[in-house]
C-alpha cells in the first residue's frame, strides 16, 4: 500500500506483531507511512521474520512481565530515542462456556489481553510524559467488549476493561497533550482465527457483516494508523468500531 508520510520519522512500537494479523498488519502500515518501527511478540523466530521484512527492531516481549514491558521501552528508546506511539495489540482468547471456565482460564485471557495492555499502556505513559508529553497510543479492544458471545465471557470481559481503561487513561494524561484511543473490530480474517474458530461459527459471525465477508487485517490496522497520526490531533478517550456488523 503507497504511503503518506503519516507517521514520518516518528517511533512506534507494536505489540503482538509476529505472525499474519492484525499486529504485522499495523507494522506494515506504520512503515509503509514512514515510522522507525519496534516490533514486539513473544515469538522470537516469527518476530525476526517480520522485523527482516520491515527493517524493524525486534524486541522480544511478553506482555504478562512487568520487567519484559519495561525492558521493552527502555530498549525501544535507547535505540531508537523517544517513543512517539505505542500501539497494544497483544490478546488472547478462546472458547469456553461460564459453566465450564476454569479460574486459570478466565484468569490467563485476562492477564494477556487487559493486565498486558495496562502494563504496556502505563509504561509507555510514563515514558512519554517523562519524554516532555505528545504522542498516542492505540489499543486493540473489541467488538464483543459491547455485544454478547456465547463462549466468549473471558475474552468480552478483557476487552471492555480494554476500553474502560482506555478512556480512563486518557483523562490521566490529556494534560500532557498525549492521546489514548482505540478501536474495536468485529471479525478480522487471519490464519490463526482460522485455526482455532470452527467453520461454522466463522460462518455464523461472517453472516452478521453487513458488508458479508470479514475485515482483513490490513483494514483495521488502517483505522490504527489514522489514530495514531495527527489526523486524530483532537481524538482521545474514544474507541473506533472498525466493523459492519448489523443488528
Amino acid at each position: 500500500m503507497t504511503g503518506h508520510d503519516l507517521l514520518r520519522d516518528k517511533v512506534v512500537v507494536v505489540t503482538a506483531a509476529a505472525g499474519a494479523g492484525i499486529g504485522s498488519a499495523v507494522a506494515r502500515r506504520a512503515s509503509e507511512e514512514g515510522a522507525r518501527v519496534v516490533v514486539s511478540d513473544r515469538h522470537e523466530y516469527r518476530l525476526k521474520a517480520i522485523a527482516a521484512e520491515l527493517d524493524a527492531v525486534a524486541i522480544p516481549c511478553d506482555v504478562t512481565s512487568e520487567e519484559q514491558v519495561q525492558a521493552l521501552i527502555d530498549e525501544t528508546v535507547a535505540t531508537l530515542g523517544p517513543i512517539d506511539v505505542m500501539i497494544n495489540n497483544a490478546g488472547l482468547g478462546g472458547t469456553r462456556s461460564v459453566l465450564d471456565m476454569t479460574d486459570d482460564e478466565w484468569s490467563h485471557v485476562l492477564d494477556v489481553t487487559l493486565n498486558g495492555t495496562f502494563r504496556c499502556t502505563r509504561a509507555v505513559l510514563r515514558q512519554m510524559v517523562a519524554q516532555g508529553g505528545g504522542g498516542a497510543v492505540v489499543n486493540n479492544a473489541s467488538v464483543v467488549g459491547w455485544r454478547a458471545q456465547e463462549g466468549q465471557a473471558h475474552y468480552a470481559a478483557a476487552k471492555a476493561g480494554v476500553m474502560a481503561l482506555t478512556r480512563c487513561a486518557a483523562m490521566d494524561v490529556a494534560q500532557h497533550g498525549i492521546r489514548v484511543n482505540a478501536v474495536s473490530p468485529s471479525l478480522a480474517m487471519h490464519p490463526h482465527l482460522a485455526k482455532v474458530t470452527s467453520e461454522e461459527l466463522l460462518a455464523e459471525l461472517t453472516s452478521r457483516e453487513a458488508f458479508g465477508r470479514a475485515a482483513e487485517p490490513w483494514e483495521v490496522a488502517n483505522v490504527m494508523i489514522f489514530l495514531a497520526s495527527d489526523l486524530a490531533s483532537y481524538l482521545t478517550g474514544e474507541v473506533i468500531s472498525v466493523s459492519s456488523q448489523h443488528p
